[in-house]
Parts: structure tokens; sequence; C-alpha cells
């Protein structure tokens, strides 16, 4: 087996902002977003994509996620044992999930490829087409911007708006004018520091009417007592994101919070995910899938100029109808920008 990786820009057709990088005074987000290509190819020519995007709320980035990579010996990976090939990866550290969930893509996909399978029939996961809804979110900008990236998003039926900022209620109000009758999710990216603040900032939006949840309304460092206390007065649901990183945190998050976000860079990749999931229907909390800035590795239309052809998000509804790869994650490649780095290359 031999493994090569690459860094790859994603421009983004909008600055991106949350709260975490809303400056004082009102600057902050990117245009361009990093992550980290890996492909896996085996004796027989099979070949396994796995994606990277880590986020330095986490403690990683580009750099940490390629060092990663280097130390590991490619030789002692295989498509025919993926348990076995992930109990190596696994020995290589506690952390580094993105880079681990990379691995974890690539192992499954290169396996599906090899039964002819997607992976959802390798896992037994299955997939409906025309059930799953995706929403589309837009991040903390100028209200009349706002009611722009609206306006483009008119094919899909649910939005999400970060929040967090100080024009909190003029961002929503632009996103009411534009689109009176769609379903808001609500992302305050532990913006709220308080459980009064928090409480305070939530109370109103009901108000905007079809508001469904609100997201990580408080730090994940946030006392167990505070979180319960917003979960017991808030008169929305309030979802954990940032508090929810495996199925260990299932029973915590059962006591704080109405439900929780799985992202594949928080669990180590498919299977993590796929454990988080069902760790937390069985503590009883509802679920979503979410995303970072990703290409279709990852998720459909993560990012704006996506590398690769898979997964459609057409009127916000994942469809895998059109794709032409029928295997592994059935994505095919376009033509990559990638910026070179010197941790391009074969390693192991």
């Amino acid at each position: 087996m031999q493994l090569t990786f690459r860094r790859l820009d994603l421009e983004l057709a909008h600055r991106w902002t949350i709260a975490r990088s809303l400056g004082p005074d009102g600057s902050g987000g990117s245009t361009v977003f990093e992550v980290v290509l890996i492909e896996l190819v085996d004796d027989d020519g099979v070949m396994g994509l796995g994606e990277a995007a880590p986020s330095a709320r986490y403690q990683e980035n580009v750099g940490s996620t390629m060092a990663f990579l280097r130390q590991v010996d490619a030789t002692r990976l295989s498509f025919e044992d993926f348990a076995g090939s992930m109990n190596y990866i696994d020995s290589l550290g506690a952390n580094d999930c993105a880079a681990k969930g990379a691995i974890n893509i690539a192992l499954l996909d290169g396996a599906a490829k090899k039964r002819g399978q997607p992976i959802y029939d390798l896992l037994k996961l299955g997939f409906i087409e025309k059930k799953h809804i995706t929403s589309f979110s837009i991040g903390i900008d100028q209200a009349e911007i706002i009611r722009r990236k609206v306006l483009k998003a008119e094919p899909y039926p649910i939005l999400k708006l970060k929040v967090g900022g100080p024009d909190d209620r003029q961002n929503l109000a632009a996103l009411r004018e534009a689109a009176p009758k769609k379903t808001v999710r609500v992302d305050a990216n532990e913006g709220w520091k308080t459980k009064e603040e928090a409480l305070k900032q939530i109370e109103w939006l009901p108000g905007a009417g079809l508001v469904e949840f609100v997201e990580q309304p408080m730090p994940a460092s946030t006392p167990a007592k505070d979180l319960v206390w917003l979960k017991r007065h808030t008169p929305l649901p309030i979802m954990a994101d940032e508090s929810y990183l495996s199925a260990k945190d299932a029973a915590h998050c059962a006591e704080c919070y109405h439900a929780v976000n799985v992202k594949l860079v928080k669990t180590g990749g498919i299977t993590g995910a796929h454990t988080a999931l069902q760790a937390a229907r069985r503590a009883g909390l509802k679920t979503m899938i979410g995303c970072m800035i990703e290409s279709s590795v990852l998720i459909s239309a993560g990012a704006h100029n996506d590398p690769f052809q898979g997964v459609t998000a057409q009127k916000g509804i994942l469809s895998f109808k059109d794709v032409l790869e029928k295997s592994g994650l059935r994505v095919k490649a376009r033509n990559l920008r990638a910026r070179p780095s010197d941790g391009d290359g074969p390693a192991g």
C-alpha cells in the first residue's frame, strides 16, 4: 500500500465568519480554507480517497495533519483488513482526529471499490433518494450581504444562520425579508458566555418565526449545571456541536442538550461518526450530521469550488442519482489546484 497526500486551498464564494473568528470591529473570517487530500493505492491499483479538514478549535491544522500522515507506515494498511489498519492508526496517538478520519475514509473507499459497492452498502447503512435534506449555512456578515446570500440560496428549503455578533437581530431580519417562510437553524458557535446572556439571546428568536433550534449557544467548557439550567428555561431546543466530539460525550449531552451535531472530522471518520450517532440516539438525543468546510470527499457541496464530482444537493436534497462513480465514496476528481508543500508525495 502507498499513501500520498497534498494540501488543497478551497476558495469560498463569500467570506466565512462565525462567532469565534469575528473581530471587535466586525472583521475576521476567511475566503480560503485549507484541507488535506489523501490517496491510498494498493498493489492492484485500487485507490481510496480521504480528506482531512482540520480545525483550530480542536488544536489541529494542516501542518499537524501532515505531520501525523508522515508518521504512517502505509505498508501496515490494507483494504482487506480495515479493523487491523485502524487499530494501527489509532496506536499512533490519541489526537489528530481529522487525519485519522481521512485514513478511515480512504480505507473504506478502497475496500468498497474492491467489492464493487458504495460505502453505504458495504456498511449496511443504506441511502434513500429524495429523503435526506441539507441546510445552507450563512456566516456572520452585514445585513445586506446576508439578504443577497439568502436570495442566492433560494433552492435550499432550510437555512442555517451563524450568530454571536452585535448585529444578530438585523441579520435575522434581513434573512426573514428575503425568505419569510423558510425554516431557520441558528448556530452561535459558543458565542454566548453566560447562561443569562444565552437565554436573553435565545428568547427573542421565536418571534422571527420558524426557528428550529439553537446550536452550541455556550462554550463546551461551560459547567454542566449552567447548561442544564439553560436547557430547562430555553424556549427553543439547543443542540451540541463543540460539546459532542464522540460517543463518550453522549451522557453529558443528554443531560445538557436536546440534540447533537455529529461531524466526521471530530469523530475520526465514518465508523466513529456511526458509533457517535448510535450512542446519541440510545441516549434519547436527536441527531444531525454536520460538516466543516469540505469537498465532496467528506460531504455534498461542502465547498463552493468543490474539486470533486460526487453527491449533489439540488434544492437541498442529497442525491447520488446522477453520480458516475458507482462504488466506494462515489466521487471522481476534477482538475485539482493543489498547493505544493514539503509534505506532498509518498509516505510509507
